[in-house]
């Protein structure tokens, strides 16, 4: 039986891009580092990764990387999906044979499909693999939660779903509602904006950015401790920040970088996305540092990568 235990935060990873578009290696294993050394329970390279703008190569090399890196300290979850059953299987078949503890799948969306082709997508890739699937619902791929728990008792693989299409609070709700035997483990994402009202309606976890692992990991320990107004007051204080890093792919890439220099994790050489990509304005910067520095999280100088 797949792994159906895992739950906490899992950041997805943004890729420090040089630029000219290539992965700055030193500054992506600073990264990680980082992050795991926050106590995270998972890591994750997907859209936030911009993974879709890997080459196949890269995507291999960014698998392995990421494997090597968290040495087994977390569980590693890559995004494998792609429009055609046959290519998803293929990425599916080398991210387990790198090493990834999971995978993370979104239904095919150049062609949109109906509910029993995605089933059988779905279907098709969980019986390639031996790892456990989240399926992915955004709002450009959705997975209701009627459908979800179809897939769910399609194949024990697909044991988990990461809700991401809006409002994200309902549907957790609705699918916690319709799962009932199928074992289908819940996590939220959407750069984990709705975080705790995702936990009170049977979430277990949360798939947000890699900007604040210690922020997200400081409030799920006091969840998970019952200090439920706490972990509140605490979740709070960073509203203004995370609504500011949930613009959406391009802009967002972008932000999460910046603010990792900030943060001084990673150089400002390595801060770039990957073209296309909309790029924040100077207005935009200085209120993402005025942010940082108000919450007292940005590094001083000295201290920067």
């Amino acid at each position: 039986m797949p792994d159906r235990t895992m739950q906490g935060v899992y950041p997805i990873l943004s890729i420090p891009f040089d630029s000219k578009g290539r992965i700055a290696t030193e500054d992506f294993e600073r990264l990680i580092q980082w992050t795991v050394g926050h106590g995270v329970h998972g890591v994750g390279v997907a859209m936030a990764s911009e993974i879709y703008k890997l080459t196949e190569a890269e995507r291999d090399e960014v698998t392995r990387f990421v494997v090597k890196n968290v040495r087994g300290r977390a569980k590693v979850v890559i995004n494998t999906g792609a429009e055609g059953t046959d290519v998803a299987i293929h990425y599916s078949k080398r991210a387990e044979g790198l090493g990834a503890d999971a995978l993370m799948i979104r239904p095919p969306t150049y062609v949109p499909s109906g509910g029993d082709e995605t089933v059988d997508y779905f279907r098709r890739i969980a019986e390639s693999v031996n790892i456990p699937i989240f399926l992915q619902d955004q709002s450009t791929a959705p997975v209701p939660p009627a459908l979800a728990v179809r897939c769910a008792k399609a194949h024990p693989n697909l044991c988990y779903i990461k809700v991401e299409a809006p409002p994200t609070s309902p549907r957790v709700a609705e699918t916690a509602r319709l799962r009932g035997d199928s074992g289908l483990v819940i996590f939220g994402g959407a750069g984990g904006g709705f975080f705790l009202e995702e936990l009170r309606r049977g979430s277990v976890g949360t798939m947000p950015g890699n900007t604040l692992p210690d922020v997200f990991v400081k409030v799920w320990n006091l969840w998970q401790a019952g200090k439920e107004a706490e972990a509140e007051r605490e979740f709070n204080k960073y509203h203004a920040l995370i609504r500011t890093l949930g613009q959406g792919q391009g802009l967002a890439n972008w932000i999460y970088k910046d603010v990792l220099v900030d943060r001084g994790v990673i150089r400002a050489e390595a801060a770039f996305a990957r073209h296309p990509s909309l790029k924040p304005d100077d207005i935009q910067r200085r209120e993402v540092t005025r942010l940082l520095e108000e919450l007292g999280l940005r590094a001083r100088a000295g201290a920067r990568a």
